[in-house]
């Protein structure tokens, strides 16, 4: 069986990272699953049935009632079926049924035309103008974030919450000029019961069961679902109540553009709000998260980070430069990204036979692409698990493949927000930690769980101090 190229491998760790933090994460089992015990596993948290392989081989063959299946760990097999041969590859069917009756007809779940005319009419809100421009908006609303943190400080918050608090402010200035009619604290609510019981794998996915069987578990989201449509509907309702009243006042951001898209329905237009709530603001949220944790347990770490703020933020004159020139806060954010991805999963189904390496995938097989499995794999990254930021400073970034890194996905369908999550998460973490300084304030390490994206099960409970 093909191998991966052991120059595709992350830097070594340097003498001053010689003892880095082991990041939390389920331990991978020794033995395969029995069926029983399986369903059990992957219906409570789909990223503990990986075995000990999964982290140390290209490719690794299965089936799963009579399917086919191949998980693709290998750069060079990611890039052929994802991009080179992506047109083969379309949506695995126990993806939509987790995702659909959260998202519908959203962009992360829409197929062919209708994926096409939306992607393309949402395309130039993420412009590099347009993300430049945002960024201000970033930081008007992270200071003040941080300000009414700071007022806090000697207590405990849960960070994950809060997080979800300060990008849920930040998408609505940004994506929707502030007229989403929610209070931040019930949308917070509703947002992790929403998500948290819609996204979960019920046992009945796994059995490909008929759709008409109801899903137990999701019957705990139907109302915060109820919620989200009707807080969508009402925020649609006054932004066409706006165009028809004042068309040149109108904010030229992704509210508007949807509405004014070509073809697009009312429902059509909710599924995309509520796929970039979900997936945008909630993705962001949980690697802010993250990042302040993993920070908290790497004490040098945090110390460069704390160190590059308060001598390179003074010299910087516009918030788009943050990103580029804060290149240790940019990095723990994105070793954040890699140990925590925000996307654990890259499901896809093989419409026609492929090869990959000298691995055949037959045609109505299920392709897994994990980055969950490709970001912690042994022959890809020095120590895999560990909490190492300096694999993504600039004189590092060059020996990371392109496809061994995937926290936005890959390919035709890679996420359309990647540079305005990046602007913001550095954004906000810059203006968090020059005044904050966050320690983890829990009994236990964090336990890691996939739902939608991977979260900390019950949250980050994190006790606050002013550093300025």
């Amino acid at each position: 069986m093909s191998t991966i190229a052991p120059s595709r491998q992350s830097p070594s760790v340097s003498p001053e990272a010689s003892r880095p933090f082991r990041a939390p994460a389920p331990v991978p089992h020794s033995q395969p699953l029995g069926f029983a015990s399986f369903i059990r596993t992957a219906s409570r948290n789909p990223i503990e049935i990986w075995g000990t392989r999964a982290f140390k081989e290209p490719y690794i063959r299965g089936a799963w009632l009579g399917v086919p299946n191949v998980v693709v760990n290998d750069p060079a097999g990611i890039r052929h079926c994802l991009v080179e041969n992506a047109r083969n590859y379309v949506m695995q069917p126990l993806r939509q049924r987790i995702l659909r009756p959260l998202l519908r007809d959203g962009l992360l779940t829409a197929e062919g035309e209708l994926w096409r005319r939306t992607r393309k009419a949402i395309a130039p809100v993420f412009t590099p103008r347009h993300i430049s421009g945002f960024t201000e908006q970033m930081e008007a609303r992270s200071a003040l974030f941080a300000e009414a943190l700071a007022t806090r400080a000697g207590k405990t918050v849960d960070a994950s919450h809060e997080m979800t608090l300060l990008t849920f402010d930040i998408l609505q200035e940004t994506l929707f000029s502030g007229d989403i009619a929610s209070e931040p604290e019930g949308f917070a609510r509703s947002t992790r019961d929403f998500l948290g019981s819609m996204g979960r794998v019920d046992p009945l996915d796994l059995l490909n069961a008929p759709a008409f069987l109801p899903r137990l578990r999701r019957l705990r989201g139907r109302k915060s679902m109820n919620y989200f449509r009707a807080l969508i509907a009402e925020t649609i309702a006054k932004r066409r109540e706006k165009i028809a009243r004042d068309p040149g006042g109108t904010p030229h951001d992704l509210l508007t553009l949807l509405i004014k898209a070509e073809g697009l329905s009312n429902e059509e237009i909710e599924d995309n709000i509520i796929t970039f709530i979900g997936a945008g603001h909630e993705t962001t949220a949980r690697s802010l998260a993250w990042t302040l944790y993993l920070l908290s347990q790497a004490p040098d770490e945090r110390a460069l980070v704390e160190k590059e703020i308060d001598e390179v933020l003074p010299t910087l004159t516009h918030p788009s430069q943050w990103a580029d020139r804060l290149v240790h806060t940019k990095a723990a954010f994105e070793e954040a990204m890699r140990l925590y991805p925000p996307a654990p999963s890259l499901n896809r189904t093989a419409l026609k036979a492929d090869r990959v390496g000298d691995v055949d995938i037959p045609a109505g097989s299920t392709l897994l692409v994990m980055p969950w499995l490709v970001h912690r794999h042994e022959m890809l990254w020095d120590r895999p698990d560990h909490f190492i930021p300096s694999r993504f400073l600039p004189e590092n970034r060059d020996k990371i493949d392109r496809y061994q890194y995937l926290p936005f996905g890959v390919g035709p369908r890679v996420c359309i927000g990647a540079s305005f999550a990046i602007q913001e998460g550095v954004i906000a973490l810059a203006l968090l930690l020059k005044h904050l300084r966050f320690d983890y304030d829990g009994r236990k390490p964090p336990e890691v769980v996939q739902r939608i994206t991977v979260q900390p099960d019950g949250g980050l409970p994190m006790r606050l101090s002013r550093r300025r």
